[in-house]
């Protein structure tokens, strides 16, 4: 193996195709992010490919010297200061609109499967047994009778405004950013409390932010319905979940799908784990195969980096 090649350590998964193409062209060398062996390789690092728990801090940034580039393949930066970042000139990536649509698909998956109750026959039954399973199985309400309230407007909360629209949903939104009337795919402004107040289904799509933490809490859950579905694909630290906890429990009619957690994976002691009007899912939202091929596709600018070229992608800090 050539000593001329670039060094880049990779420390979550990637798309075979995308590893394999990069492989052709550095040394890369495969880690995982709770390794022990990471330390020992990041002094020879001169590139970083991370995806959700890989954390990119000063600490880890401080072994990693000859660093240029941290390469999220996905979309939120969370797990990466950007600041310490900027502050070493290492040039942060990522691949901004990757997942929109394999996340859009989770959204309405989840309002259906809260809304449309159904069941599968894996056995003859008698017409007594058909007649109660079709009683039993009528949805209450459908989706063109409903409010979709959708906080934070972004890529992915403006195509499931479309979405929603299509299906003939009243939709109303709530975010930080005046976003121009031709941007909004039809959703109507509010401000925060007639969102909640108003939404049949609130879907969550707010960034990382620390102001964002526990940004649905207990006065929150106080203004919503008593039967109201919660999504949240967005950042498991939105939503506090023992507050949520105690609005399912006092509500039982409600329902949370959520997706994202904190910590990711949870333990046995988590408050919505024993609730039958709480569903968890494993933190799969952007989790198709075409998603993760285009994720895995920001090997492409860490290359244009170790070449001196100008990323697509790159991640610019606020701070």
């Amino acid at each position: 193996m050539s000593q001329t090649r670039p060094t880049v350590i990779q420390t979550e998964h990637l798309d075979a195709r995308a590893a394999a193409w990069l492989g052709e062209r550095v040394n890369l060398i495969v880690c995982r992010h709770d390794d022990p062996k990471l330390a020992s390789l990041l002094p020879e690092a001169d590139a970083l490919v991370v995806r959700t728990y890989t954390q990119v801090n000063a600490a880890l940034l401080d072994r990693a010297p000859r660093l240029k580039v941290v390469a999220r393949a996905g979309v939120g930066v969370d797990n990466i200061d950007l600041p310490a970042c900027a502050a070493r000139g290492v040039v942060v990536v990522n691949a901004p609109d990757a997942n929109t649509e394999a996340v859009v698909e989770y959204v309405l998956a989840a309002m259906l499967d809260a809304l449309r109750p159904r069941q599968w026959l894996t056995q003859a039954v008698d017409a007594n047994q058909w007649r109660q399973l079709r009683d039993a199985l009528e949805a209450p309400r459908q989706l063109d009778e409903l409010t979709l309230g959708i906080l934070g407007l972004g890529r992915i909360g403006k195509r499931i405004a479309a979405v929603g629209a299509a299906l003939g949903m009243r939709i109303i939104y709530c975010d930080l950013l005046d976003i121009p009337l031709a941007q909004r795919a039809g959703a109507a402004p509010v401000d925060r409390d007639v969102l909640l107040h108003d939404s049949d289904v609130l879907t969550i799509h707010v960034d990382g932010r620390t102001g964002n933490r526990h940004l649905i809490g207990a006065s929150e859950l106080a203004m919503m319905r008593d039967d109201a579905t919660i999504i949240n694909s967005s950042r498991g630290f939105v939503i506090d979940p023992a507050a949520l906890a105690a609005f399912l429990k006092a509500h039982p009619n409600a329902q949370a799908r959520l997706d994202v957690h904190e910590p990711e994976p949870f333990g046995p002691d988590h408050p919505l784990l024993a609730l039958p009007n709480a569903y968890l899912s494993p933190h799969i939202a952007g989790r198709t195969r075409s998603a993760m091929a285009r994720m895995s596709d920001v090997v492409h600018d860490v290359w244009r980096i170790l070449n001196g070229e100008t990323p697509r992608n790159a991640v610019v800090s606020d701070e």
